[in-house]
C-alpha cells in the first residue's frame, strides 16, 4: 500500500512514524521492504556521501540526482526530499524548485526555518505541495555544531509559537531537531500535524535518523543508536580482499568460467596457423 499524508496523519499519537534518510537506490529498496514510513532524501547527502564540509554546499542538482535514484527503489513509502540551502529564499523560487522535486517523484518537500518560513509554507500549500517544516537545530542555518534548543522560557515559547504558525500555514509534518524533550512533547500535543523528532526525546509522533548513523558509518552521536558496525565490517572485508588478491588466493576456480575443451583446441589451432 502506498503511504500518503493522510495515512501518516492517522498515526499521530497512535503509532510512531518511522523515518530514515536515504541517498541511493539499493538502500531505498531495503528501507521500503522493511516498511519504513517515510524515506527521506536529506541534504545530509552532502556531508555523508558527497564529501562536502556542510549542508550549505548541496545544490538542487545534487538533490535531484539522489532523489531520482531513491525514487526508483521506493514503492510504498512516502518519499520526502529536502529543499537545499538557498533553494527556498523567496516564494517564487521555492515553488519552482519544489515543483521540480515533485516532477522527479517526491511526495513532499521539507524546508528549514521558523516563523520566517510561514509565507513559503503558505505558498507551497496553495500550490498543493505537501510541506514538512523543520525547527530547532537547522543545519543550513546553524551549521554542523548542534546545540540543544528550548532550554529557556523565551526560546521554548518561540519554538512553540513557530510550530503552531507553520502548522496553521499548511505544513503537513514538522521535524523537531535537538529540542528539549519537554518542549517537544508540548509541541506534539498542541499541533494537529505529526511531529518527527531527531534528538528531541521520546514523545514525538515519529523519529528520524541518518542512515549512516544507524549503520555505524562515521562517528557516533548521542541522539542516534548504532544498529550495525559498518565501518569495522567493511574495512575487514576490504582488507581481506586486498590480502587474497595480493597473495594469489583470489580468484579460485569457483570464481572463473571455462571455454569447452574442443572450442579451446580450435582456438589454439587457429593461433598456430596465424603465426
Amino acid at each position: 500500500m502506498k503511504k500518503n499524508i493522510a495515512y501518516l496523519h492517522t498515526k499521530k499519537q497512535q503509532q510512531p512514524i518511522t523515518v530514515l534518510t536515504c541517498y541511493d537506490y539499493p538502500t531505498a529498496c531495503l528501507q521500503d521492504e522493511a516498511g519504513i514510513d517515510i524515506v527521506f532524501v536529506g541534504d545530509s547527502v552532502g556531508t555523508n556521501i558527497l564529501g562536502y564540509k556542510n549542508e550549505t554546499e548541496v545544490t538542487m542538482a545534487d538533490m535531484r540526482h539522489h532523489l531520482k535514484a531513491v525514487r526508483r527503489g521506493v514503492t510504498d513509502a512516502y518519499l520526502l526530499v529536502d529543499m537545499p540551502y538557498a533553494s527556498d529564499s523567496d516564494v517564487k523560487q521555492a515553488v519552482t524548485n519544489a515543483k521540480l522535486f515533485l516532477s522527479d517523484g517526491a511526495d513532499g518537500v521539507k524546508l528549514e526555518g521558523g516563523i520566517e518560513k510561514v509565507p513559503i509554507v503558505t505558498a507551497l500549500t496553495e500550490q498543493g505541495i505537501e510541506t514538512c517544516a523543520h525547527i530547532g537545530h537547522n543545519p543550513q542555518i546553524h551549521g554542523t555544531k548542534a546545540a540543544t534548543h528550548g532550554k529557556t522560557f523565551a526560546k521554548a515559547k518561540r519554538l512553540i509559537e513557530a510550530a503552531a504558525a507553520l502548522a496553521d500555514a499548511g505544513a503537513k509534518l514538522i521535524v523537531l531537531e535537538k529540542i528539549t524533550e519537554e518542549v517537544s512533547q508540548i509541541i506534539t500535543e498542541t499541533v494537529d500535524i505529526p511531529t518527527i523528532g531527531i534528538g528531541a526525546g521520546r514523545y514525538c509522533d515519529g523519529q528520524v535518523l541518518v542512515i549512516n548513523d544507524i549503520l555505524g558509518i562515521g562517528p557516533p552521536f548521542k541522539h542516534a543508536k548504532r544498529y550495525q558496525d559498518y565501518n569495522h565490517l567493511t574495512f575487514e572485508a576490504i582488507c581481506q580482499y586486498h590480502e587474497e588478491v595480493a597473495n594469489g588466493t583470489f580468484p579460485t576456480d569457483a570464481n572463473t568460467s571455462h571455454i569447452p575443451p574442443d572450442k579451446l583446441a580450435r582456438v589454439q589451432k587457429w593461433l598456430k596457423s596465424a603465426r
